[in-house]
């Protein structure tokens, strides 16, 4: 979650405005080429890479919990 609200922070997101269960669209208002701007911080940062789809609205605590279970599948 660390990585995660930095990089939000970068984007001039309010710290207070990043918890688990803050939604990425819903709540931040992150538009299509802020997700992907996030996506690629985070495979740069972490070595994931994640795909955040404009689809479904995820929560930042569903974004770390998907980073988590693919980290050690990657150390395999």
């Amino acid at each position: 979650m660390d990585t995660l609200k930095a990089i939000l922070i970068d984007f001039g997101i309010p710290e207070s405005a990043i918890r688990e269960d803050t939604l990425l669209y819903g709540h931040l208002q992150l538009d299509s080429v802020e997700t992907v701007r996030l996506a690629l911080e985070l495979k740069r940062r972490v070595g994931i890479d994640l795909k955040l789809g404009t689809r479904n609205d995820i929560t930042l605590g569903e974004i770390c919990h998907q980073i988590a279970a693919m980290l050690p599948a990657q150390s395999s």
